[in-house]
C-alpha cells in the first residue's frame, strides 16, 4: 500500500479547484436527459485527455470509459452523466442548465444527480496517479447513462464489453457520507382489458377504468403487510402511471395500462412482489386475461442504436459493514477530515443494483450532494464538497486493503 501524503493529495485538490468546478459547470450546461449522453462524453473525455488519462472512449452503448494503469486489481468510479428532464420550465426560477451559484451552492438539472461526482472523480484520479497511490491498480472512470434503467450500463459492460471490476464507487448523492447499500425494485404493468361502447349506450360497454379502480385501491392499502429490514426498512409500493386506450371521450375505455413501482426490501422477491399485485384480481379476470400482471422489460435502444434487453428487476443489496471496501471508504473519509458517520444508505436506486445486486461485485457509494434535491428544480451541490470530493476518490484506491 502506498503512503498517502494527504497535504500533497490537498494542496492538488486546492491548485485544480477552479478547473474542477468550471468543468461541473460546463458538464451542467450540456444537456443529457433522455438517455443523449454523447455530448456531455465527449466534454468528460476532453477533460481526461488533458489530464493525461491512458485510454478514453465509448462503448457500444455509448457510455464513456476512461482508464489509468494496467494493474492486476480493478477499481472502477461510477457515475452516470445523464438527468432526467427539467420538466415545467416556469417552475425555474434560473435557466436550467447556466444554473445559478448562491451561498456557495451550485443549482442545475444535474449537479446533484449526479453530474457532481463525475468532475471529482476525474480529477481525484489524475491526481491519485500523480502521487503513486494507484500503484497495482486498474482504475475507470464510468460516466453513464442510469436514469431510465439503472444498472443496465454495467451489465453491459460486464457482460458485452468484458470489463469486470474488483470493486466500485458509486458517485450517487450521499452527503459526503459512505453508503453501502438500498432497497431494491420492480417495475410492474397491469393491463386491464375491457369493451368499447358509445358514452350514450355505456350499459353496452365494460369500462376498463371501472375494472382498475379496485386495484389501484388495492395497490393504495397494500404498504402494511410488506416486508421489512433493520437496515433497508420496509417495501415500498405505488402506482405511478396510467395510461387509458378509448375510441374518443365519448367512448367507453377498452384499456388500461397501469405501472407501479415496488420498492423491495432483503426477503422480498419479484415473483413475490408480482404475485401480490394479482392477488388483487379476481381469478376469474386472471383466467380468461382480461386482466394481466408482468413485470416490465426494457427494450429500448440507446442512443447508439445498442440494444441490451433487460427485465426490470433491480435487486435489493447491502455489502457488509466490516467489508474492507466500507472500511476503506471510512478511512479514507477520516484522513481527508470528514466528520465520522455510521454507513448509510439510499432512498432511491443505484447503479448498485447490478454491480453488487446481480454481479455480487463490493461496492460503496460516496458523492457531492443530497438525494432529496434530485429531480427537483433544487437539484444542487456545494461546490465545497464537490471539490474536497476529489481528495476523497484521491486516497481511496491506496486504503483498499
Amino acid at each position: 500500500m502506498s503512503t498517502i501524503d494527504v497535504a500533497s493529495v490537498r494542496r492538488l485538490v486546492d491548485q485544480h479547484s477552479d478547473a474542477i468546478i468550471r468543468f461541473l459547470r460546463e458538464l451542467c450546461a450540456i444537456p443529457s436527459f433522455d438517455s443523449q449522453i454523447g455530448p456531455v462524453g465527449e466534454r468528460a473525455q476532453a477533460e481526461m485527455r488533458k489530464l493525461g488519462f491512458d485510454a478514453v472512449w465509448f462503448d457500444s452503448m455509448g457510455n464513456t470509459l476512461g482508464r489509468i494503469g494496467d494493474g492486476p486489481r480493478i477499481l472502477l468510479y461510477d457515475s452516470h452523466i445523464d438527468t432526467v428532464g427539467i420538466g415545467n420550465r416556469d417552475d425555474w426560477d434560473w435557466d436550467p442548465f447556466i444554473g445559478k451559484v448562491e451561498k456557495g451552492r451550485f443549482y442545475a438539472r444535474g449537479a446533484c444527480d449526479e453530474k457532481g461526482s463525475t468532475p471529482p472523480m476525474i480529477y481525484g484520479l489524475a491526481i491519485a496517479r500523480e502521487l503513486g497511490l494507484l500503484d497495482g491498480w486498474t482504475v475507470y472512470y464510468f460516466g453513464n447513462m442510469e436514469e431510465w434503467c439503472d444498472g443496465i450500463a454495467p451489465h453491459a459492460l460486464v457482460e458485452h464489453e468484458g470489463i469486470r471490476p474488483h470493486y466500485v464507487v458509486i458517485g450517487e448523492p450521499t452527503k459526503m457520507q459512505i453508503y453501502r447499500g438500498h432497497k431494491g425494485r420492480v417495475e410492474i404493468e397491469v393491463t386491464v382489458r375491457g369493451r368499447s361502447a358509445h358514452a350514450a349506450s355505456n350499459h353496452l360497454g365494460d369500462n376498463a377504468i371501472y375494472k382498475a379502480l379496485p386495484i389501484i385501491d388495492g395497490v393504495s392499502k397494500m404498504e402494511p403487510q410488506l416486508g421489512d429490514d433493520p437496515f433497508l426498512g420496509n417495501g415500498k409500493i405505488t402506482v405511478t402511471d396510467m395510461k387509458v386506450s378509448t375510441p374518443s371521450i365519448n367512448a367507453v375505455p377498452d384499456l388500461v395500462r397501469l405501472y407501479i413501482d415496488r420498492r423491495l426490501t432483503f426477503g422480498e422477491s419479484a415473483e413475490q412482489a408480482i404475485a401480490q399485485v394479482r392477488a388483487l384480481v379476481p381469478e376469474r379476470q386472471l383466467q380468461s386475461g382480461e386482466v394481466t400482471v408482468e413485470m416490465m422489460k426494457y427494450a429500448e435502444p440507446s442512443y447508439t442504436g445498442f440494444v441490451f434487453p433487460v427485465d426490470k428487476y433491480f435487486p435489493a443489496w447491502a455489502l457488509d459493514e466490516n467489508h474492507p471496501l466500507v472500511q476503506a471508504g471510512h478511512e479514507a473519509a477520516r484522513l481527508i477530515g470528514l466528520p465520522d458517520h455510521p454507513s448509510g444508505k439510499w432512498n432511491f436506486s443505484t447503479n448498485g443494483t447490478y454491480w453488487m445486486g446481480k454481479a455480487g461485485i463490493p461496492s460503496i457509494g460516496f458523492g457531492p450532494g443530497e438525494e432529496e434535491t434530485a429531480h427537483t428544480v433544487m437539484d444542487s451541490v456545494l461546490l465545497s464538497d464537490v471539490v474536497k470530493a476529489a481528495e476523497f476518490y484521491a486516497v481511496l484506491p491506496a486504503l483498499i486493503r
